[in-house]
């Protein structure tokens, strides 16, 4: 059942028709981790002070919105929303390696997301070739929440550019993995 065509569903289709989309992530993903597995120290400042930067832009969207909403209880609270928002972002800004902590335990929580996520899609594709490749992806990205979780609160934050680039690493040759599998069964 291994060889199995891979137009059997309309995902599979779907899929099959964008395989040339999957290799471009794919490739772009693992060149990123290479990076960060090189450069983990600036990986994980990077990571920080983007995340700090995407908080203050959307705490200060939040801030002004309140401003439109009528009512007391809900202005205050579109309020306490948005400048919470706003200093958890200058925090993280201005303190990137104090700030790594949270991030890191929002890692830890993405990637044990996205490894169900892969487990899901590789179980949804299992009787085909190539679902080992996605398989794989899945289980890396949960192994290294785990690490992270194992290592908190003293984790590294190179440890935490090295993860980084792993999971980007894993999950970018997973797409193309599948990419390759599906170009030649055209």
């Amino acid at each position: 059942m291994s060889g199995t065509l891979w137009q059997d569903t309309p995902v599979h289709q779907r899929l099959r028709a964008s395989s040339s989309g999957l290799l471009w992530i794919g490739l772009a993903m693992s060149l990123v981790g290479i990076a960060a597995i090189v450069f983990p120290m600036i990986s994980t400042l990077v990571a920080t002070l983007l995340v700090g930067w995407v908080f203050i832009f959307a705490g200060a969207l939040m801030f002004m919105g309140a401003f439109s909403i009528h009512g007391t209880g809900p202005f205050f609270g579109a309020l306490l929303l948005g400048l919470i928002t706003l200093v958890g972002g200058a925090f993280l800004v201005f303190n990137p390696m104090a700030g790594a902590l949270a991030l890191t335990i929002v890692i830890a929580f993405i990637f044990m997301i996205e490894g169900a996520v892969e487990l899901s899609f590789a179980l949804e594709i299992r009787p085909h070739v190539g679902w080992i490749g996605m398989l794989i992806s899945a289980i890396a990205s949960i192994v290294l929440a785990l690490v992270i979780a194992a290592g908190l609160p003293g984790i590294s934050v190179i440890v935490l550019g090295i993860l980084l680039g792993i999971n980007f690493l894993s999950t970018g040759l997973g797409y193309v993995f599948i990419s390759r599998v599906l170009r030649t069964q055209d």
